[in-house]
């Protein structure tokens, strides 16, 4: 189905009020979208800080192990060369310290490029709203010169 074009300038203020409202729940949503986006962007990030600070003299270091989002173990550090990655739906695999770092790291330029078109469509939605602000503005202002003339 296309794309209807509607020059908002036709629309009585009702007809804008309610555009408005769709425009601000899609730019909710978007701007939701966005902030999940940052956070899997600082999560990605934070991976690969923490591949990179594996050494040889962590060997043996204690850490904890999380079993559950919520749930953590001791645990020693036996290998500081590989690594076991979530690679998403529940799998993990094995990997080198720069292999996990080169998987990460397209992880956030994947998710650089989404919030970039992301922030375009944003601020083209603020545009939209602003445009159907200004006319509802100048309908309203119409309505109440026609009515002290009446």
């Amino acid at each position: 189905m296309a794309e209807q074009q509607v020059n908002i300038t036709d629309l009585d203020p009702v007809q804008l009020q309610e555009v408005k409202k769709q425009l601000d729940q899609e730019l909710d949503h978007l701007t939701n979208s966005y902030s999940q986006l940052k956070q899997a962007q600082s999560k990605f990030r934070s991976c690969v800080e923490n591949v990179n600070s594996l050494t040889p003299s962590s060997k043996g270091k204690e850490i904890l192990i999380p079993l559950t989002s919520s749930l953590y173990v001791p645990g020693k550090l036996t290998d500081t060369e590989n690594v076991v990655v979530d690679v998403g739906t529940g799998y993990y695999v094995k990997k080198t310290k720069s292999e996990a770092a080169q998987h990460y790291n397209s992880k956030l330029t994947f998710v650089q490029s989404n919030l970039d078109t992301l922030q375009k469509t944003i601020e083209r939605k603020q545009e939209n709203v602003q445009s159907v602000v200004q006319v509802l503005q100048m309908k309203m202002q119409q309505q109440q010169q026609q009515a002290a003339k009446a």
